[in-house]
């Protein structure tokens, strides 16, 4: 999509220099030196065995042993660990754990191998970016961050939560908004068009506004509008996505994608043929994918219909609450939890319900002695419940995991172990036990591509000029710990994590060391 060329000159020169047979060269003491047998530089290369040399954060050296004139201030040795780039994690919720009465280590995502993770997704995160990138810089952060400008957050911003489109005096100050957070190094433009208030926004807005963010060589990423049959349709969402990529002249980018219940099961062949025909056609389309079979989101957010929703939390709840449109929305909500899979297929896993997590909806109704829909309006009225929704099926999860243009993402949250779990769930179980992917893929769907797909091109691959972030990990022992009633338990197999060249894990030890950059769009065009 974009590019980028490492600065790293000197870095780059000095090999060059090194590479030279016969020649003198000075004495030169670097940073770090990794010795390993399995180095993976990402792509589909093959490993190799040798040293990585690492110097004022960026890689100097990468060969089958170090030049002689080089020595190192502190050794690795990897042994028959796996060395790879540190993983990009294009779909995060991260940046809610980032705050000045928090650690900031972000280590549910660290000891998974991420370096990098992707903020203000499905629409939402602050308006004001630069402000937001100069508090992470001034508090300190434990992992890389980049930052989308949410259209959610603009419209609520310049509109509220009003169901109806935006006047060309609204449209016109969003407009003015996504320039300004374009500006301050945005990624691109975000939507979260299942979500209040994005729900509310029509073609014509969300394109006008991408063609915002085209003009600063931004990204389009996207929750699509449906990803089952509860308003136009998984297939209908996927086209939007490529008509806003058409008309906005954007690379366009699909969240977590996927094919959510019953309905839409085994569209993931059409959706991949979609996406194929968009970019034979020249449109830069791409997605992110989490290995699980089950979606975090709420019992409001997978059951209420969204109109019921507009306004403030006070006017919604009074609808949720009349007893007199109960009936009807009560239908309604019955047809969504059949699309889900049923009341079974809702497992709450929010701690801060302790009376009820650990069961599904099924369960609370029969607890509670009410049917599962009126248990699902008690919940919400008493605050709402975070769940897992088993909607997903393994034939549409290994469709879309084998793609080329698909990457692996988390999108992390409360009550989900994706948010602990992601990139060791699906090395342990798609590389390790199934065989679906190679050791290779994992990797380049975990670093390189995503690098290269946002333009990070001074990331992702473990080259000369590269910056430093590197995982070491044993591919035994790389497994997830957390799962759907214990979600917030640390994965273990990382063995050292070099964050823009500092060690933050040391044989399996994190320290308290807040290695992380703010990552500018802008940083990222030549």
């Amino acid at each position: 999509m974009h590019k980028n060329y490492s600065k790293a000159a000197s870095a780059v020169l000095f090999a060059f220099a090194s590479s030279l047979i016969g020649c003198s060269q000075p004495q030169q003491t670097i940073d770090t030196l990794i010795t390993a047998k399995h180095i993976y530089q990402g792509g589909d290369s093959a490993p190799i065995e040798g040293v990585i040399g690492i110097d004022q954060g960026n890689i100097v050296f990468v060969g089958p042993k170090l030049p002689e004139n080089m020595t190192a201030q502190q050794r690795i040795d990897a042994g028959d660990n796996i060395v790879a780039p540190g993983f990009i994690d294009t779909h995060t919720h991260a940046c809610n754990d980032f705050g000045k009465d928090q650690s900031n280590l972000n280590l549910n995502y660290t000891t998974q191998g991420v370096t990098t993770v992707f903020c203000s997704v499905d629409g939402g995160g602050p308006v004001d970016v630069a402000g937001k990138f100069a508090e992470y810089e001034a508090q300190g952060i434990g992992t890389n961050v980049a930052l989308y400008i949410g259209h959610g957050s603009v419209r609520k911003a310049v509109m509220g939560k009003e169901n109806r489109p935006a006047s060309d005096n609204e449209l016109v100050q969003m407009k003015t908004l996504v320039e300004q957070a374009m500006q301050a190094g945005a990624l691109g433009l975000s939507t979260g068009l299942y979500y209040v208030p994005g729900n509310y926004a029509n073609l014509n807005e969300v394109v006008e506004l991408a063609k915002v963010a085209a003009s600063y060589h931004g990204v389009y990423d996207s929750h699509i509008r449906d990803e089952s049959s509860y308003s136009i349709g998984l297939l209908a969402a996927i086209q939007e996505v490529i008509t806003i990529g058409e008309q906005a002249h954007i690379p366009v980018h699909i969240a977590h994608i996927k094919a959510l219940g019953v309905d839409v099961w085994g569209q993931s062949t059409e959706v991949i043929a979609m996406i194929n025909e968009a970019r034979q056609n020249g449109v830069d389309v791409s997605a992110d994918q989490y290995p699980w079979k089950a979606s975090g989101t709420s019992i409001a957010g997978s059951l209420v219909p969204r109109e019921v929703m507009a306004g403030n939390a006070q006017t919604y709840l009074a609808r949720m609450e009349d007893e007199t449109t109960w009936p009807e929305l009560k239908v309604a909500m019955q047809e969504n939890l059949r699309r889900r899979g049923g009341a079974e297929s809702l497992l709450i896993s929010d701690p801060k319900r302790p009376d009820i997590r650990g069961k599904n909806l099924q369960q609370v109704a029969e607890l509670w002695q009410i049917s599962p829909i009126d248990a699902a309006r008690k919940i919400i009225i008493e605050g709402n419940a975070r769940v897992a929704s088993f909607n997903m099926s393994e034939q549409d999860i290994n469709a879309f995991m084998v793609q080329p243009w698909v990457m692996t993402s988390s999108d992390g949250s409360t009550g989900h172990p994706r948010k602990y779990a992601t990139f060791p769930k699906k090395f342990a179980t798609y590389v390790k036990q199934e065989s679906l992917l190679s050791i290779q893929q994992f990797i380049a769907q975990s670093s390189t591509v995503p690098a290269t797909t946002f333009g990070l091109l001074n990331r992702g691959t473990l080259k000369v000029g590269s910056i430093a972030d590197i995982v070491i990990f044993d591919e035994n022992r790389f497994k997830p710990k957390a799962d759907y009633l214990h979600p917030e338990v640390l994965s273990e197999g990382v063995e050292w994590l070099l964050l823009n060249g500092q060690i933050v894990i040391a044989q399996h030890q994190a320290s308290k060391t807040l290695a992380g950059q703010v990552i500018r769009q802008s940083q990222n065009i030549q």
